[in-house]
């Protein structure tokens, strides 16, 4: 009976172990599509039209209309020195998460600077530059991963600061955008604002479908540790719900969350890093009414800007 037992379990164990280098190989290939992706709207629709679409990107289109420097080289330079940051202060967790798309998005842009304009239409580059960068971004952190950039030095200021991620990268944006108006017209800038909604709105489709709101169902032993998570971190409210295991009786409570749908890949790996065998269930809140229905829509940005590269 005890070598069924060991046999069985090491049965379950190489059985992990190929789930899990599945997810690791299926992960790779998302970013690495985002990546292409995102780099593939950068050059055929903001570069050649100037459009400063908020993040690191935007920056680099500001810093090679005004002093000729190459997009990859800036973004090479910036998130080799971000990562070795990362490394130092953020952990090897952060920086693991962060190292391929970080070096992969500046090499596809140097590979694809050569395709050209594919419109000089700025409505139509700021329309489709902003959906095909929302596209890549979306696949990238569907595969757990990040393009570097302002995501990374959001991590280094919350160090020191209390202000909320969506905050502070609402912040870095704003300055780059400010930053665009000393260099190209208001109508420009416009058009970015333009871009960096689409944007906004395509990573939330690409991540979790049209819904703004999420009602997000959690099963685990450390709900206490999740609940401080999504009260201090995230400013999400928790309801605990008494539930019983069906196959070992044992009771648990369950939370319920009301979150912003931009929110979702933050909160799951949030959870995940907290409890990796805690069960998730997340459904569409079509419609939220009751006290403090009006608190999300209120806190709910303009863009996504918090994914931005």
């Amino acid at each position: 009976m005890v070598f069924v037992l060991f046999i069985r379990r090491k049965q379950y164990m190489h059985q992990q172990i190929i789930n899990n280098t599945g997810k690791r190989v299926a992960d790779i290939l998302l970013v690495i599509l985002g990546c292409f992706l995102v780099a593939l709207g950068f050059n055929a629709f903001l570069l050649p039209n100037k459009i400063v679409s908020g993040g690191l990107n935007g920056l680099t289109i500001i810093l090679n209309s005004s002093f000729g420097w190459h997009p990859s080289v800036v973004l090479y330079s910036v998130n080799g020195i971000l990562l070795v940051m990362a490394f130092i202060l953020l952990g090897k967790d952060v920086f693991f998460k962060s190292i391929l798309g970080s070096l992969l998005l500046p090499l596809f842009i140097q590979l694809l600077s050569g395709i050209g304009a594919w419109t000089q239409e700025q409505l139509l580059a700021a329309v489709y530059g902003g959906i095909m960068t929302g596209l890549g971004l979306g696949i990238v952190f569907i595969g757990n991963g990040s393009t570097g950039g302002t995501a990374l030095a959001v991590l280094f200021i919350q160090k020191i600061t209390q202000l909320k991620s969506g905050v502070l990268l609402g912040i870095l944006d704003g300055i780059i955008l400010l930053s665009a108006l000393l260099v190209f017209d208001i109508e420009q800038v416009l058009f970015a604002l333009i871009a960096l909604f689409l944007t906004s709105r395509m990573v939330d489709l690409v991540q979790i479908g049209g819904s703004r709101s999420k009602n997000v169902f959690i099963i685990s032993s450390k709900y206490d540790l999740i609940r401080q998570s999504l009260i201090h971190d995230y400013d999400s409210g928790v309801t605990y719900i008494p539930v019983e295991g069906g196959l070992s009786l044992d009771e648990k409570k369950m939370i319920m969350t009301l979150i912003r749908a931009r929110e979702f890949t933050k909160i799951k790996q949030a959870v995940l890093d907290i409890d990796p065998e805690a069960f998730v269930i997340v459904t569409d809140a079509s419609e939220v009414m009751g006290k403090g229905h009006t608190i999300l829509r209120e806190k709910m940005p303009l863009t996504n800007s918090d994914l931005m590269p």
